[in-house]
């Protein structure tokens, strides 16, 4: 057996490390170590329970309107407010916002660009990747990063600025709308719909929403010559559809909140089936993290640093759902949902790199054309905001969908200040470590098996299953 050390990985920010046990060409275990310990759960006691709404959100730049969201939830529910319709509508435009400009950068400028490298030149689509996806002067990033660009000037309208909006309050939106700035959300959305129809699918939105099979699938990318076929080409290739599993256990907290209940259900797939969700269930586990106590609730969990815990390898905790393994994120999202599609694709070769990766790119044509509906709704001279007064007791929890899945914040008040807040991100749940039984977490249960030729440093599987599950480090111990 040898050790392989990999890292970095990420594109944003690295301090992700992979330790691979390697047996015969093949992974016989991987452990994955989040290297970086931050504190920002510390750093809330004692505090206010309503700055936690400036706070949180400097946990990561990249999904920044998730952390308020999920805090703003939980003060929500501490002091028994509802959201204005307004508000409801403007908390789900923000965050899909959010959601979908990440879902367009991992693929462009962090998925893509490693099939673009010359290990990949023997391929028939290595020349269309590379002219369309090679970091530095592939073409998509000149039409990619505009288009971003001007989706992002939503955030100025609806939410002051981005990333770290302090418009987002527990009974709504602080940044009421004119009547013009509602028809400037028309207009940029409008927009975004163009870029996504040419480019990124070659299709109506509304066309790539129906798709209803596998089949439909195959047969609907034999005429079509945008990202989402030259993806699904490569994929088909390389076998990515069968790399990548881990448990087949998924978990969403429930995305955009409706009239009726969530766009995207919440709850939990576990066993072929679809399980309401009981928040209860879920145990952070420390016993291979840098971090002092036992297995908690997360409304009763520690976080205090314990850098020569023996057997410890991580800063990261160890997230359970009834003592299971659960993977979250898009993939995760459609499978609770139901997607016609995605459960086919699990169904048949489990979780994997094209499920994860295709799950997200269909948000894209599933969420757009909800954002134009809810911008419709707005009401400009509606109620935008309810108040009322944080309770100097509780106990509470948000729980959101971030771009990379279930975001939890739970919040313990006592005397008016924050006597305990603990998070869980959606990369603390995939890139968890082993718990007290030795059960790996869901990134190392996908790793054990694929193969790590000497020839490849890092070994391009590898890669390809890592960023897959799309790592945001900062956000894993925050």
């Amino acid at each position: 057996m040898t050790t392989r050390l990999i890292g970095p990985f990420n594109r944003v920010e690295g301090d992700l490390e992979v330790r691979l046990e390697v047996e015969d060409g093949r992974i016989s275990a991987a452990y994955v170590n989040s290297t970086l310990y931050r504190g920002f759960e510390p750093m809330l006691a004692g505090k206010a329970p309503a700055d936690a709404l400036v706070i949180v959100p400097r946990i990561c730049g990249i999904c920044s309107v998730a952390q308020s969201t999920a805090a703003a939830a939980a003060l929500r529910e501490l002091s028994g407010l509802t959201l204005s319709d307004n508000g409801r509508l403007a908390l789900n435009l923000v965050s899909a916002c959010e959601n979908l400009a990440d879902h367009l950068s991992h693929f462009y400028l962090f998925f893509m660009p490693d099939f673009a490298r010359d290990a990949y030149a023997t391929r028939p689509w290595f020349e269309r990747v590379a002219q369309r996806f090679k970091a530095t002067s592939g073409t998509a990033t000149a039409d990619v990063l505009p288009a971003r660009a001007a989706f992002m000037h939503l955030m100025g309208i609806m939410a002051g600025k981005w990333p770290h909006t302090l418009s987002l309050q527990p009974g709504g939106t602080a940044k009421p709308l004119e009547q013009a700035e509602c028809l400037q959300l028309t207009t940029l959305l409008r927009a975004f719909r163009r870029f996504l129809e040419l480019h990124v699918f070659d299709d109506s939105l509304e066309s790539v929403a129906g798709l209803a099979s596998l089949p439909d699938l195959t047969e609907w990318r034999k005429n079509r010559h945008g990202d989402l076929a030259i993806f699904l080409e490569v994929a088909e290739d390389l076998g990515l559809e069968k790399a990548g599993r881990a448990t087949d256990v998924f978990l969403s907290y429930g995305a955009y909140e409706e009239d009726d209940g969530h766009l995207f259900a919440s709850g939990l797939w576990q066993g072929g089936q679809a399980h309401p969700l009981e928040p209860g269930a879920i145990v952070e586990d420390l016993s291979h993290a840098w971090l002092a106590g036992d297995a908690r609730t997360p409304a009763q969990g520690q976080t205090l640093p314990l850098p020569d815990k023996p057997g410890a390898y991580t800063w990261c905790k160890a997230p359970r759902y009834s003592g299971c393994v659960a993977e979250t994120g898009a993939l995760a999202r459609q499978m609770v949902a139901g997607h016609p599609v995605i459960r086919e694709l699990v169904r048949t070769h489990g979780g994997s790199v094209t499920a994860r990766v295709l799950a997200r790119l269909l948000e894209l044509a599933l969420v757009l054309p909800r954002m134009e509906a809810w911008a419709r709704q707005l009401e400009p001279k509606a109620p935008w905001c309810h108040h009322a007064r944080l309770p100097d007791e509780g106990t509470a929890k948000g729980l959101v969908e971030a771009a990379r899945g279930a975001l939890g914040h739970w919040l313990v008040v006592k005397h008016g200040r924050i006597a305990n807040y603990q998070i869980i991100a959606p990369t603390t749940w995939n890139f968890s470590p082993r718990d007290h039984q030795g059960t790996p977490g869901a990134l190392e249960q996908a790793l054990a098996g694929l193969p790590a030729p000497e020839t490849e440093d890092p070994p391009l599987l590898v890669q390809h299953v890592v960023r897959s599950f799309d790592p945001c480090m900062v956000c894993t111990v925050h």
